[in-house]
């Protein structure tokens, strides 16, 4: 009885609490747009920082984006607009490299050739401490990309840091168009595969890809080999123009369903470049979105063996749409859907800002597990997978880590930025006396030892060893880079791409596209029958 008192306080002094708060859901029962209406009054009023009327109704706008639950819809600011556009229009203002967060600084990840951090001697592995008279310590990405980018012809001076180096270099850049191709090469491997890698799909894509195909073709292969692994999309337009490249006037590339509206069909408008040549597309769990609606197309019409891993599963459409203030909003506003029906869309939990799988992605697809998805039908008759994403045709997985390479992987992690450009450093070293035929040596891998110990990295000799097979990969790849480009690493690192000597293996047995699935089925077919 002697505590009665004290709960009648609390229960008097929380009422009136309690009371507004039903009193507000009974005004806002009224309509949405008052509740609205009195939180931004509340907020700009009452909340214990000011915020002026612009950055009240951004905050409001990116709170409502963010609560749709959707990952691929964002408010842009002007800033991040200028950036979207750059990203997908494949050519800006800047110097000519790709930057990323690493340890807290910004690390060159990439330079791009004939761009003046190329010919300035710009390595990857540098990071940037300063630029014109601004040090840039704690900056993001997205604040060093909007400074480095700009007018082409205007100037800007970046100070680097390099490992190893004890005064920083300091360089005076003008600002060049800088073009991404999507295509960086095209080879043949044994005078009949043609290679062609896609890497995204920018304004010029299916352009660069027609015109790797017709120089492929004049050099006489008899298949071609699309690599769009890692691919993660991009324009629209670039995907339905490369798919026509392969498919018939006429054949639909892709539907889209929205909530309004009939449905919209895409078609091929014009007469293929190379109609009939045999095909494999090689896909994995990063190929995404306008890629997935090429490797979905040629699939279900029978004109590509799709080899390799599922992909993404990106089937929602975004729309922009332009804002005052030089603001934007990307919307998802439909989904994809290939010829033969099937989603693209893998539905996934999003939740704080990530996704959440039930199966992790790096866990390689089975025939059972593939065979559990929905079926459809292609063209021929054939059996297609839905499920969202794109299921190959031939499941094949990529080359993985054995247990000490993923050790050798973590040991090094620390020291991922000493150890990058002591690779870069070594490897530049010995490209200037190897051979083009040059194979790694055991003193190369010794002596890399010995520069990453003299880093910091804390690994026996032993330990090392183990992962020599990864170590000498890596140190041969970026050799053969420097000794004759992209195209002679990709050749050398064949022995290690499964998916890809699939795909050639196939090429090379079957004479059409129509013998490419029919081996691939045999294939598979014997596969399963000596299963015990």
């Amino acid at each position: 009885m002697k505590r009665f008192p004290k709960f009648a306080i609390a229960g008097v002094a929380l009422l009136p609490v309690f009371a507004g708060g039903f009193l507000l859901q009974s005004r806002a029962s009224q309509g949405g747009g008052e509740l609205l209406n009195q939180v931004l009054s509340l907020v700009s009023d009452r909340f214990v920082d000011t915020l002026n009327t612009a950055e009240l109704y951004e905050k409001a706008s990116r709170g409502l984006i963010k609560e749709l639950n959707d990952p691929y819809s964002e408010l842009l600011s002007p800033k991040e607009l200028k950036t979207f556009t750059t990203n997908t229009g494949g050519h800006y203002g800047g110097i000519g490299m790709t930057i990323e967060p690493q340890a807290g600084q910004i690390v060159i990840a990439n330079v791009f050739p004939n761009t003046p951090a190329e010919a300035a001697g710009v390595r990857e592995g540098d990071h940037i401490v300063a630029v014109d008279t601004i040090d840039t310590r704690g900056w993001t990405t997205q604040q060093m990309s909007d400074y480095l980018t700009g007018t082409p012809g205007t100037k800007v001076t970046v100070k680097f840091a390099r490992p190893g180096v004890t005064t920083p270099i300091t360089i005076k850049f003008t600002r060049a168009i800088i073009r991404v191709p999507a295509v960086s090469y095209a080879i043949t491997f044994d005078g009949k595969v043609g290679y062609i890698p896609v890497l995204r799909f920018n304004e010029t894509s299916a352009d660069e890809v027609r015109d790797a195909v017709q120089k492929l073709v004049k050099e006489g292969v008899k298949g071609i080999v699309l690599d769009m692994r890692g691919n993660p999309g991009g324009i629209l337009d670039q995907s339905l123009a490369m798919s026509n490249i392969f498919l018939r006037q006429g054949q639909e590339i892709a539907t889209v369903r929205a909530r309004t509206g009939e449905d919209q069909s895409y078609m091929a408008r014009s007469a293929p470049v190379v109609p009939a040549m045999p095909m494999v597309v090689l896909t994995d769990g990063s190929t995404a979105s306008a890629a997935e609606i090429v490797s979905g197309a040629l699939q279900d019409h029978d004109r590509a063996l799709i080899v390799g891993q599922p992909t993404w599963g990106k089937g929602l459409v975004q729309s922009v749409f332009n804002l005052d203030g030089g603001y934007a909003l990307k919307l998802t506003t439909a989904k994809w859907y290939t010829p033969s029906g099937r989603s693209i869309q893998k539905e996934r939990k999003f939740e704080n800002g990530h996704f959440v799988e039930e199966k992790p992605d790096t866990t390689p697809e089975t025939e059972t597990e593939k065979r559990a998805r929905p079926a459809f039908k292609s063209d021929a008759g054939r059996t297609v997978y839905g499920g969202g994403g794109i299921t190959p045709d031939v499941l094949v997985q990529d080359d993985t880590l054995t247990t000490a390479e993923q050790q050798f992987n973590k040991a090094i992690a620390p020291k991922s930025q000493d150890v990058y450009v002591a690779l870069y450093d070594y490897a530049l070293d010995l490209s200037k006396t190897a051979p083009k035929d040059f194979q790694v040596q055991q003193a190369w891998l010794d002596e890399f030892y010995n520069r990453i110990h003299a880093k910091g990295v804390e690994m026996t000799k032993p330990q090392y060893d183990a992962a020599k097979r990864y170590v000498g990969r890596v140190i041969e790849q970026r050799v053969a880079r420097f000794v004759a480009g992209d195209s002679a690493a990709k050749r050398r690192d064949l022995k290690y791409d499964q998916p890809l000597t699939k795909a050639i293996e196939l090429l090379e047995k079957g004479n059409t596209q129509k013998d490419l699935f029919a081996i691939a089925s045999a294939e598979r077919s014997t596969s399963e029958v000596k299963k015990p």
